[in-house]
């Protein structure tokens, strides 16, 4: 019984050492598993901050695309707004060059006759003035021819001259030929 005793309690002691072994083994691998938990929880505490942080970028990515949207559209719309105001420009322009043309034109045709008038007034100027020397030269002849006063007669060529002739180079060449 002794040796029955001794063997239980080498049995006993057996089951205690290997409990002891156990649960020191159970202990390591919670403290093991209290690790690995706080650890996740930092990757935890870590991720979530990091997927806050994102979600943060992410809101304020969505607002600024928005606002570029915005900005996009109305760049647009002032573009045809400008667009459109070019092209009236471009219209306004087209005329205004057409208009310029004729207007060039009108004034070279204008010239042309200006310098044909011009050509034509010298022409019948010097026919006048040759006339109305010879009209003039006759009517003193023939109040000399008359008789009379001298006042008389220069008063008479004055009047003439005055009617027939503007003041001027004309009417002194006359009153010389005369």
């Amino acid at each position: 019984m002794k040796k029955v005793l001794l063997e239980m309690e080498d049995q006993k002691n057996s089951y205690e050492q290997k409990a002891k072994e156990s649960l020191q083994k159970v202990l390591e691998e919670k403290m093991s598993a209290e690790q690995q938990l706080q650890s996740t929880q930092r990757s935890l505490a870590l991720a979530e901050q990091k997927c806050e942080e994102w979600r943060s970028q992410y809101e304020a990515l969505k607002e600024a695309w928005r606002n570029l949207g915005t900005q996009h559209r109305e760049l647009e719309s002032q573009l045809h707004v400008l667009q459109s105001k070019l092209q009236g420009a471009d219209s306004r322009d087209l005329q205004m060059n057409q208009a310029l043309r004729l207007l060039e034109n009108e004034h070279q045709e204008l010239q042309a006759k200006i310098e044909h008038l011009q050509g034509d007034r010298d022409l019948y100027s010097s026919d006048t003035q040759h006339l109305q020397g010879t009209v003039l030269g006759g009517l003193w002849l023939s109040e000399l021819q008359k008789g009379g006063r001298v006042e008389e007669k220069v008063s008479v060529l004055g009047w003439l001259c005055d009617f027939i002739l503007p003041r001027g180079k004309g009417r002194a060449v006359l009153i010389m030929e005369a």
